[in-house]
């Protein structure tokens, strides 16, 4: 189905990070109007005003990238808790928020969470990273049900082991680390970032018009 997202207007964030650049190149390719937002979405306001100067939005990509994700629980103060869940969380409410009214007036829009499989299957060091991405799913349960009557779609994924700037860049690859933990993966192989696009594509296309709340695990077979 070519330019399965002509006439629509797309907001994707952190536009330059985790999925952003396959998201943006791939639904500007399928006919989209793509608003490729790279601004600090902490600063106060901001994801208000992101909306606003939007205007009109059919699907808004809530990609949210951190950096540093890798804390043992005992070196992890209340700092480090706060600035995860501002930077991973908030927004995503904030976005929501925003974006909602003028989705339930039209009766219909898409909220897609570009989620992590992190919190899906337990790992070390992970804990306060996994918590802000599993808040994230429940965030989306529990409101996709909400606007369900509405007709505005709010889904997520849970993705890991995707080639991605912020993740699983090429310089992590040729790791003793990375081909450890590939290892384990029963695909063998990373997803390659276009692939993990062409499934958050569907998702914002209109075969999910039924699906409300739902959150799709994209990982390899490393969580099923």
């Amino acid at each position: 189905m070519p330019d399965r997202l002509a006439g629509k207007r797309v907001v994707v964030t952190d536009a330059a990070e985790f999925m952003g650049p396959d998201i943006v190149s791939l639904f500007r390719e399928e006919g989209a109007e793509v608003i490729a937002d790279t601004s600090d979405l902490c600063a106060p306001g901001r994801c208000v005003s992101l909306i606003a100067n939007a205007g009109h939005v059919d699907v808004l990509m809530v990609n949210l990238a951190s950096g540093n994700n890798n804390f043992s629980v005992l070196d992890t103060g209340d700092e480090t808790l706060d600035a995860m869940f501002a930077r991973m969380v908030r927004p995503l409410h904030q976005l929501t928020r925003a974006v909602l009214p003028q989705m339930i007036e039209r009766r219909r829009g898409k909220i897609i969470v570009v989620g992590s499989a992190s919190g899906m299957r337990g790992q070390p060091k992970r804990g306060v990273y996994s918590a802000a991405r599993m808040a994230q799913h429940g965030y989306v349960r529990s409101v996709g049900v909400e606007v369900a009557p509405h007709g505005v779609n709010v889904l997520a994924t849970g993705q890991t082991f995707v080639e991605n700037p912020s993740y699983f860049p090429a310089d992590y690859q040729v790791t003793e680390e990375f081909r450890q933990r590939l290892r384990g993966l029963p695909a063998g192989r990373l997803s390659t970032g276009r692939e993990a696009a062409m499934f958050l594509l569907a998702l914002a296309g209109p075969e999910t018009d039924w699906l409300f709340g739902q959150v799709f695990a994209y990982a390899g077979g490393w969580v099923v």
